[in-house]
């Protein structure tokens, strides 16, 4: 059930963790830097499972973070994740709707998908249905990561390396709200950097999306977490990466739980 403008507009701030996954590890990387035949730019590798995360999660009750595969070689990973709190995590990268269902039957609750839905750098209608069919609007997150370009912000796939033609704007996140349950929006800029979130980017989404969504790119301290609770008046959720003590960085994990919590 989509929510209204004034149920949507009570929601309060969530944290949204995640476990990102490179060559079957937990890592941080920086946006933008992950290409083929070279070794992205990384901030942190865990030593830790991913199981690890994913209980720690499970046990803050910290529902909707996003396990987001990082290439090939990350699949046993993943699943080590989803069985650890099956029903909490979403599961992103490389989804299509062939092997959607397969994933919501290993434990993930909601399916991420970018590039499956995007041929020649336009979204596929047909693509967008099938999915829709396959797995229900309401297990379906758009992941519309978006790169700054003559003004404008475009979704950008392909490991954020490729400009489609899909602006991020009023228009395209009222039409895309109709065919999923919510949206997960990185600021690639600034993902992974520590130098500050793109402010423009989440008062548009603020303005603007009429379904739960949740920003992530360039969070660093607590301060930047009441920036947004104050820009999304409330709508916008957040993922916090690198900066966090968990991932090597210096805010505590334990802050941003308490922070987000009613």
């Amino acid at each position: 059930m989509q929510l209204n403008f004034f149920q949507h507009k009570a929601r309060t701030m969530k944290f949204r963790p995640c476990i990102d996954l490179h060559n079957g590890k937990v890592k941080q990387i920086v946006g933008g830097t992950l290409t083929d035949g070279t070794e992205p730019e990384t901030n942190f590798v865990s030593e830790k499972p991913p199981a690890f995360y994913a209980e720690l999660y499970r046990k803050n009750n910290l529902i909707g973070g996003h396990v987001i595969k990082l290439g090939t070689g990350n699949d046993e990973a993943a699943r080590e994740a989803l069985a650890a709190w099956p029903g909490g995590l979403q599961i992103g990268g490389g989804m299509t709707a062939e092997n959607a269902a397969e994933w919501l039957e290993a434990g993930a609750d909601k399916i991420i998908v970018t590039s499956y839905l995007f041929q020649n750098r336009k979204l596929d209608p047909a693509r967008l249905d099938l999915l829709m069919k396959k797995v229900g609007r309401d297990h379906l997150v758009l992941d519309l990561s978006c790169r700054k370009k003559d003004g404008q912000y475009y979704v950008v796939t392909d490991r954020w390396q490729t400009f489609t033609d899909c602006i991020v704007n009023e228009h395209s996140l009222k039409k895309l709200a109709d065919c999923c349950s919510e949206f997960l929006i990185h600021g690639v800029d600034v993902e992974g950097k520590q130098q500050g979130m793109d402010e423009e980017l989440i008062r548009l989404l603020a303005d603007y999306c009429p379904i739960p969504c949740t920003y992530a790119g360039g969070v660093r301290d607590l301060s930047d977490l009441e920036k947004l609770k104050q820009a999304g008046n409330g709508k916008i959720d957040v993922t916090v990466g690198s900066a966090l003590d968990l991932f090597g960085g210096s805010l505590p994990y334990e802050k941003v739980v308490a922070f987000c919590t009613p």
